[in-house]
């Protein structure tokens, strides 16, 4: 028997491993948010600080003036008066450098041409001798990059562009606007640099204090949501999964239901888990009233299957089973079988002798299936055959008509039947049958069996007697009579013959069933309907059985056998 299968993997291990997984997400995702938005801010603060500056240096310069000194490698009253001013800013405004260039190509040396610098009082006593001069080459200070950069912002308009940098004095963040003179014409760049170390140390700082503190925060959350999520989840689901596995495994193991004990998971979290756990106990005791129910059941339907197996022993008792019928009479071969579609079957056959020198032969199918067709089979089998052995004189259609009477008596479940009657004069070979309702009867003369057209007449029990007076001569019973001679046979059988049917819904049918007569190598009884049975489950192959089948065969031999 198979058994409950053990998780492979902790709830609790995925649990944390769910949580770990998002506080370091998180974590990550707060640290990018507050370092982007923190650069963000002092970006913008340091762009608003240099445009301001450029501005009050732009509107201070006289362009024409500045252009004449750069032409003439002179100072100008102008240029000194400049001069001071971007001294004091310098001085004042805490930047980097403030300074104009002009640039010249995009070589890696001597690509930009110095015009002009901010110094501090500092600088200037400390550096006096590498302090900018007017028209000095810078040399390899500024790259063939830069150099482009400078370039392309000379032929713009006077917008401000801005620019990170990394220098030999560090980080830089520069913004740059042309100066046109006064006929529009590009005359220089100002630009002002301001260092950015201090920025990227401080998001350093800042990133490295939170990712410690993303660690050390997912670590105490790991904690306390472990030992949070151990009472109120995992706790309680490993002591559902206990019960329940328990309550599974005990159930295989024990055949009375009563014996099953389900655990108490001793839940009270007040909430889902509690509900799930009550929710689990009610199934549990369903499901244990359910199996004794079943076990109920099942005893029950082992009694009906074990009176259903001796009701069909005592089925097969009451019909003629032993064969030869009649061993002491050598004028006639007879032989009959009944295969019932259930355990019991509606459909039956019989033949007992009348008197010395008459045989009669029944094949009848009563309405439905099962235990109330078996019922009612039996007692129109009965009724019949009381009915002819009490009235020897009777013929076929007047023992239909008294059965039918009998069989309408108290008929409140309006179950009918239908029967073939035949008594046959033994010494001459007459066989005088009727039909109530019946299936055509097949005759064999003159080495060929056929199928003789269908008689009148309704199926027993279905009309009052009273009723079946005044009807039309076709519901009427009625006498046929045939001559049989020595070698001549009959043939008799049920609907479950002729309607057996396939897997397609395609019917056995009269055709088949007088080909398979006709196909047969022998006409003696017991030979002849096995090789009928075996052409019917030949066609229907796996298909079910959906009603009874019945055969009745009778060969006569003649008086003189």
């Amino acid at each position: 028997m198979e058994q409950v299968k053990q998780p492979k993997k902790k709830i609790s291990h995925a649990l944390m491993a769910g949580i770990l997984i998002i506080l370091i997400f998180l974590g990550v995702s707060l640290g990018i948010l507050g370092s982007s938005t923190y650069l963000g801010g002092m970006m913008s603060r340091y762009e608003a600080h240099i445009e301001s500056l450029l501005r009050l240096v732009e509107t201070r310069i006289d362009a024409d003036d500045l252009k004449a000194c750069i032409e003439n490698g002179k100072h100008s009253e102008k240029y000194d008066e400049l001069q001071v001013l971007l001294d004091e800013i310098k001085e004042t405004c805490d930047i980097k450098f403030i300074y104009i260039v002009k640039p010249l190509n995009t070589d890696e040396s001597d690509n930009m041409m110095n015009v002009i610098a901010g110094v501090s009082e500092e600088e200037r006593a400390l550096h006096a001798d590498i302090l900018v001069q007017l028209g000095q080459l810078t040399g390899t200070d500024y790259s063939a990059e830069v150099a482009g950069t400078y370039l392309d912002r000379m032929d713009r308009s006077d917008a401000i562009t801005f620019y990170g940098n990394k220098t030999e004095f560090g980080d830089m963040y520069t913004g740059l606007t042309p100066l046109h003179d006064s006929n529009g014409d590009p005359v220089a760049i100002l630009a002002v640099d301001i260092a950015i170390d201090e920025i990227n140390q401080t998001l350093g700082k800042y990133n490295t204090i939170t990712g410690m503190s993303v660690v050390f925060l997912a670590l105490v959350a790991m904690v306390i949501a472990y030992l949070w999520l151990q009472h109120r989840v995992v706790q309680p689901l490993v002591k559902m999964e206990a019960a329940y596995t328990g309550f599974v495994e005990s159930s295989r193991n024990i055949t009375n239901p009563d014996e099953l004990v389900i655990a108490d998971t001793d839940i009270h979290t007040k909430d889902e888990m509690e509900a799930l756990s009550d929710a689990f106990s009610a199934m549990s005791e369903d499901m244990k009233r359910y199996m004794k129910t079943l076990v109920s059941e099942t005893k029950e339907k082992e009694r009906i299957a074990s009176e259903l197996n001796m009701a069909t022993r005592i089925q097969a008792n009451m019909l003629p089973n032993h064969f030869p019928a009649f061993p002491g009479r050598k004028e006639f071969d007879l032989y009959a079988t009944m295969h019932p579609a259930k355990e019991v079957g509606g459909d039956f056959y019989d033949f007992f002798l009348i008197d010395d020198d008459h045989l009669a032969l029944v094949v009848a199918d009563v309405s439905g299936k099962g235990v109330p067709a078996a019922l009612f089979m039996m007692t129109a089998r009965t009724i019949i055959k009381t009915k002819a052995q009490s009235n020897p004189t009777l013929s076929p259609k007047e023992l239909l008509t008294e059965a039918n009477t009998a069989l309408t008596e108290n008929n409140d479940e309006d179950m009918f039947v239908t029967v073939w009657l035949g008594v046959l004069q033994i010494s001459t070979g007459v066989l005088t049958y009727s039909s109530a309702g019946h299936e055509k009867l097949l005759l064999y003369q003159d080495g060929t069996w056929r199928m003789l057209p269908k008689m009148g007449g309704v199926a027993l029990a279905m009309w009052e007697p009273e009723d079946l007076e005044f009807m039309d001569e076709t519901y009427q019973f009625q006498n046929q009579t045939i001559k049989l001679n020595p070698g001549d046979a009959i043939f008799q059988y049920t609907d479950g013959v002729t309607e057996a049917t396939d897997a397609n819904n395609e019917l056995f049918g009269d055709d088949r069933l007088v080909d398979a007569m006709n196909g047969a190598s022998s006409t003696q009884p017991e030979e002849l309907l096995p090789q009928v049975r075996k052409k019917i489950d030949e066609f229907v192959k796996d298909a079910p059985q959906f009603d009874d089948i019945t055969m009745l065969s009778i060969r006569y031999k003649g008086s003189q056998a």
